[in-house]
C-alpha cells in the first residue's frame, strides 16, 4: 500500500477468521446506529474513502478489507470465495456485536451481504446495493479466460502483471481514472504474494455462489435499495431492473455517466441515496 493511500485510509484493527488476519476500521461515534460498508472485486475498502467520512454525522461506518484483498492476509492456497466472504462477514458483524445495521455493499460485497443474509441468518436494518454480482450469468471474458488458466497468469512475468492491471481494473469506471487513483488500486496486487492472490480470487468466481440464493431473493427481511451505474460495462444496468423485479419493494436508482465503479464516477450520487434515507430514518 502506499504512502498515499496509508494516509487517505486507515484499517488500524485486526479481526482472526479461521486464522487469518482481517484489517478493518470505522469512523463516527459508538452512539450512533451503524452502517457497514463491503467492497467488491478487484478493489479493497479504499473505494469508499470518499463516502463514508460525509456518512458519519448520521451512522458509525464499518469498513474492511475482504480476505484475500487490500490489507487482508494473503496466502497460497487460501479460500477466498464468495461463500467464504458471506462467512466472514457473518464473523465480522458478530464480532462488532451489530444488530439489524444498514450495509452497503459494492459489486462482489453485494453477494457477500445476500449470503450472508439468506444463508446465514444476518439481519440488516436496510440493505443497499451497488452494481452487484447477483444473477446469472456474470464475468467478464478476461474474468472466463483467467479463471481457466490461472497458473498460468499467477506466473507471468511481473511487469506484464503491472501492465494489466492498470487496463483491466480502469476499464471499471467510465471516465479515466486518475493515476494517483488507479495506484490505491493496483498497488495491493503488485505486493509480495498480491499477483498470485489477484489470480486466485479470480479462479474462485464460480457462478454457484448466486446460484445458491437467486431463487431466495423472494426472502429478503429488509428495505433493499439498488444503485446501478447507466454505463457498467461489467454488469449491464439491465441486470439492475431484473434484479429489482425479483425483490419485492426494492427501489432502482440509475446513476447517468457512471460505470461499475460508480463510487468513482459519482460519489455524490451514491451520497445523495444514502444520506437520503438516513436522515428520514434518523
Amino acid at each position: 500500500m502506499t504512502l498515499e493511500a496509508s494516509a487517505l485510509w486507515s484499517l488500524p484493527e485486526t479481526f482472526l477468521f479461521e486464522g487469518q488476519a482481517v484489517r478493518f476500521g470505522s469512523l463516527g461515534r459508538a452512539d450512533r446506529p451503524p452502517l457497514v460498508l463491503v467492497h467488491g472485486t478487484p478493489f479493497s475498502s479504499v473505494v469508499w474513502r470518499r463516502i463514508a467520512p460525509h456518512l458519519t454525522e448520521h451512522r458509525q461506518v464499518f469498513y474492511y478489507d475482504l480476505l484475500g484483498y487490500g490489507r487482508s492476509e494473503m496466502r497460497p492456497d487460501q479460500d477466498v470465495s464468495l461463500a467464504a466472504q458471506g462467512r466472514l462477514f457473518t464473523a465480522l458483524l458478530r464480532h462488532w456485536r451489530l444488530l439489524n445495521p444498514d450495509v452497503v455493499a459494492h459489486d462482489f460485497g453485494g453477494c457477500t451481504a445476500l449470503r450472508a443474509h439468506l444463508l446465514h441468518g444476518c439481519d440488516y436494518g436496510s440493505l443497499t446495493l451497488i452494481d452487484p454480482v447477483a444473477l446469472a450469468p456474470w464475468g467478464s471474458p478476461f474474468v472466463r479466460h483467467v479463471r481457466d488458466h490461472e497458473a498460468a497468469f499467477a506466473g507471468l512475468p511481473s511487469y506484464i502483471h503491472a501492465a494489466i492491471l492498470p487496463a483491466y481494473i480502469g476499464g471499471a469506471a467510465f471516465r479515466p481514472l486518475p493515476a494517483s487513483t488507479l495506484r490505491l488500486y493496483v498497488d495491493p496486487w503488485l505486493e509480495g504474494a498480491g499477483q498470485a492472490a489477484f489470480y486466485r480470487q479470480i479462479a474462485q468466481m464460480e457462478q454457484r455462489y448466486t446460484d445458491e440464493i437467486e431463487l431466495r431473493y423472494g426472502e429478503m427481511r429488509c428495505p433493499v435499495r439498488i444503485i446501478w451505474g447507466e454505463q457498467d460495462s461489467w454488469i449491464p444496468v439491465e441486470r439492475g431492473r431484473e434484479l429489482t423485479r425479483r425483490i419485492a419493494g426494492s427501489t432502482l436508482r440509475i446513476v447517468p455517466e457512471a460505470g461499475h465503479l460508480v463510487q468513482e464516477d459519482a460519489p455524490e450520487a451514491v451520497l445523495a441515496a444514502l444520506l437520503g434515507d438516513l436522515v428520514l430514518r434518523k
